[in-house]
């Protein structure tokens, strides 16, 4: 049986989604004082650089950004950490008292994010943490919702949603998979 894929989103449909998610953050946090990025690895980091980019275009003045693995953190490795590639976590600043924004490709069941919260905390206590996500697809089975949502994609629990980068960690296109 093949998979049936259908584009959600092409690559200036991404832009223009990080465009207007960047705006938000701006917006809600009434510029960029005290803020800054942490994407998770892999998609999450490489959407969080293209938001501190518009970030940086708008204001005039750069964001920090890092990228958190949330691999030792996960709640469905159990047995499997020996065998788990472990992958870099880069946070070259201090997150205390910081507005942090955790930024994710696809907001599913939430037991992502919660490991993310969880190896954030190893690192500071930041005054608050605000979720950005590129695809909201519904199916929490944690209380985890976003503050600044690409696009909300309601989907069966039998459908995929894959957010699709070129070799520069650009993103191509948003692909459902049926």
């Amino acid at each position: 049986m093949a998979v049936e894929k259908t584009i959600l989103m092409d690559g200036a449909g991404v832009k223009r989604a990080l465009t207007r998610i960047a705006h938000e953050i701006l917006e809600r946090n009434r510029g960029v004082e005290d803020v800054v990025l942490v994407g998770i690895r892999s998609g999450g980091a490489f959407l969080a650089d293209g938001i501190a980019e518009q970030i940086s275009i708008i204001e005039g003045e750069p964001v920090q950004v890092g990228a958190v693995d949330i691999t030792l953190y996960r709640d469905d490795c159990a047995g499997q950490l020996p065998h788990a590639p472990v992958g870099n976590t880069a946070i070259p600043f201090s997150l205390e008292a910081k507005k942090v924004i955790l930024v994710d490709d696809v907001l599913y069941t939430g037991r992502t994010i919660r490991a993310a919260m969880d190896a954030l905390m190893d690192f500071g206590r930041p005054s608050c943490i605000q979720l950005a996500v590129l695809i909201d697809r519904g199916h929490r089975e944690l209380p985890i919702r976003a503050d600044f949502v690409g696009r909300n994609v309601p989907t069966s629990l039998k459908e995929n949603v894959q957010v699709v980068f070129d070799e520069n960690n650009q993103p191509l296109e948003v692909v459902l998979e049926k």
